[in-house]
């Protein structure tokens, strides 16, 4: 990425970094609860939450006041084998204080292999990780503990327009910001009442992964193995999970660990939405489908306005930043829309 954009200004799923060292006290204060060794206790890359890892075991440490982790431990008992999620060791500790240790899988994310893949490897994988998404999707989400910082400012209901309510709500305050066009806030709200209905309903009782970038996919080297880090899972319609997809696509160094940002390059996923949509046709099949998805967009971003809201005018701020791409959004210039072969925009 860029040196000039701050990570956690473009996206706050990915948190402020944990102190280090109080991090490895964590990791190794949860090995011990587990009566594990922590010989080769070593910190590896990670976007959300801190992680370290042993030789044969994976400790994640929750970095904010969640219930993330506990609910990716009742997730974990649900998924079917297919989905490849590892074994579960223990998870404990408190809200906003817990971790989670599974069993080491072998290889590395699938983001980190891809630029040096071919394209039939490339290929292949999305074949593979569609057969897992779609064991995902098919799955019924068990109740659990509030995700109080869904990724979407949208909720399950019977119809669309009851769906957003939270998101105009959103977009109304957004629209008081120093510094935003309440003009563009006007508008947003205007889209998202007349596209609202494309959600109807709302309400599925199936799991969506919640993260679905390759960062969260493991490859050992030949083959994708798992899914991985359900901590925002939840129900919802299995094409909720095309927002994070296709944002991942379309800027994928926003989405990686900081040492190999340099090598992710948007150019090498262009070719991954239509992959997909040739293994799982299912989950592009909706005759609004691009209304939905840029719903799923637009709620997306409200939220990261409101978190972090902008401290320059539109024309001033990096290209990246979520009011950018509400702006896009309405202008029709757009990731989506490139997508969709409706824009000429690159970014």
């Amino acid at each position: 990425m860029d040196e000039l954009v701050d990570r956690t200004r473009i996206s706050p799923s990915l948190g402020a970094p944990m102190a280090t060292g109080l991090g490895r006290a964590r990791a190794l204060g949860a090995l011990q609860a587990i009566g594990a060794s922590s010989v080769g206790l070593a910190r590896a890359d990670s976007v959300t939450n801190e992680v370290w890892m042993t030789d044969d075991l994976v400790v994640r440490i929750n970095r904010d006041a969640s219930h993330r982790l506990h609910r990716e431990a009742v997730l974990s008992q649900v998924l079917p084998p297919e989905v490849g999620y590892p074994p579960l060791i223990q998870h404990g500790g408190d809200v906003g204080d817990d971790w989670l240790v599974v069993r080491r899988l072998p290889g590395v994310p699938l983001s980190r292999a891809w630029p040096t893949l071919s394209t039939d490897e490339r290929r292949a994988a999305v074949r593979k990780i569609a057969s897992r998404l779609r064991a995902v999707h098919q799955t019924p989400c068990p109740r659990l503990d509030g995700l109080h910082d869904a990724p979407q400012l949208l909720d399950p209901a019977p119809s669309g327009s009851q769906a957003v309510q939270r998101l105009l709500n959103a977009i109304a305050r957004a629209g008081q910001l120093p510094n935003v066009d309440p003009s563009l806030f006007d508008d947003a709200a205007d889209l998202v009442r007349s596209t609202a209905d494309a959600l109807d309903p709302f309400d599925a009782g199936t799991i969506v992964h919640g993260d679905l970038t390759f960062e969260n996919i493991m490859w050992n080297g030949s083959e994708v193995t798992a899914l991985l880090d359900f901590e925002y899972a939840r129900p919802g319609p299995p094409d909720l999970d095309l927002d994070v997809l296709m944002r991942f696509c379309a800027l994928p160094h926003l989405h990686v660990a900081p040492d190999y940002e340099h090598l992710t390059k948007a150019e090498d996923y262009a070719e991954v939405p239509w992959w997909f949509a040739e293994e799982y046709p299912e989950l592009f099949s909706h005759p609004r489908q691009l209304d939905r998805v840029r719903l799923y967009s637009i709620a997306w971003d409200v939220r990261e306005i409101l978190e972090f809201p902008p401290q320059e005018s539109l024309t001033r701020l990096h290209k990246h930043h979520p009011y950018q791409r509400l702006s896009q959004a309405l202008r029709g210039t757009h990731y989506l829309d490139r997508f969709n072969g409706e824009a000429s925009v690159h970014y």
